[in-house]
């Protein structure tokens, strides 16, 4: 008589890929003035994940955020967004893509002071021409936590009020993607610490996919992955990444410290 082993569990399903870049390179200037902003990059940023971009000045991920983000073209290489690579694009289908799938917060809020709160978030779909879906945007708005101050104008607004005004505009329109350039730079620790649970949350509750470049070990502490750029090239990567972790590989590859 013999037995029969248990049936081996499936293999998880890989996340799908919200992005992706391939071989891509970049350069600014020319001849002995010429810098290598991006050589040779190729990552994958996977759906339903936050991820931080980490590296010293001078070592790309600005530049890797924009083309990702369909604000700069790379010199060589794809970029894809979905399943559409970049480049094949026109400029009308570029700007439609950016309108409709990419969500972006930067460190100066970029909001229009002349507009209240929830002007200012419902900007993007005003100019796509489309409504608001009043269920999600109330969602939007109780995460954010800014329901009595909607019709505040951005100088009535503290830093933190007007960040978390900038990602409630950059999730209401449920794009594929939210990229977050240094989101938490221009506040104090504790509005900083707010927004970041807030993208934590949008990943989290929403499913939203979250690219962040931050120089900040305790917001990379945030996020599910962190990669790590020097010269242009991602030397190295941590999954669920602690402080402490974060800090030890930015030591190890010598670069610059934030203050914890």
């Amino acid at each position: 008589m013999t037995s029969s082993l248990p049936a081996a569990e499936p293999a998880p399903a890989p996340a799908p890929v919200a992005a992706r870049v391939r071989h891509l390179t970049k350069t600014y200037g020319a001849g002995a003035a010429l810098v290598r902003a991006l050589d040779d990059v190729s990552l994958d940023l996977l759906a339903g994940e936050f991820t931080a971009v980490m590296g010293p000045s001078g070592s790309g991920k600005s530049t890797l955020m924009h083309c990702c983000a369909a604000l700069d073209r790379g010199d060589s290489g794809e970029v894809w967004i979905g399943e559409r690579e970049l480049g094949r694009l026109r400029d009308a289908a570029l700007t439609r893509l950016r309108r409709d799938e990419i969500g972006f917060v930067f460190q100066s809020y970029n909001l229009v002071p002349t507009l209240t709160a929830e002007e200012n978030i419902l900007l993007p779909l005003a100019i796509a021409g489309r409504r608001p879906d009043r269920e999600w945007f109330a969602s939007v708005i109780g995460a954010v936590r800014l329901g009595d101050r909607l019709r505040h104008k951005p100088e009535e607004l503290s830093g933190g009020q007007q960040q978390r005004v900038a990602v409630a505009r950059a999730l209401v329109s449920r794009p594929r993607i939210v990229f977050a350039d240094e989101p938490t730079g221009n506040l104090d620790s504790r509005s900083g610490a707010e927004v970041l649970q807030l993208l934590r949350r949008s990943v989290d509750e929403f499913g939203q996919t979250v690219v962040m470049v931050t120089h900040d070990p305790v917001a990379a502490g945030y996020t599910d992955r962190v990669v790590f750029l020097g010269d242009g090239r991602v030397v190295d990567g941590l999954r669920d990444p602690t402080r402490e972790q974060v800090l030890a590989v930015m030591a190890r590859l010598a670069l610059p410290e934030s203050a914890p």
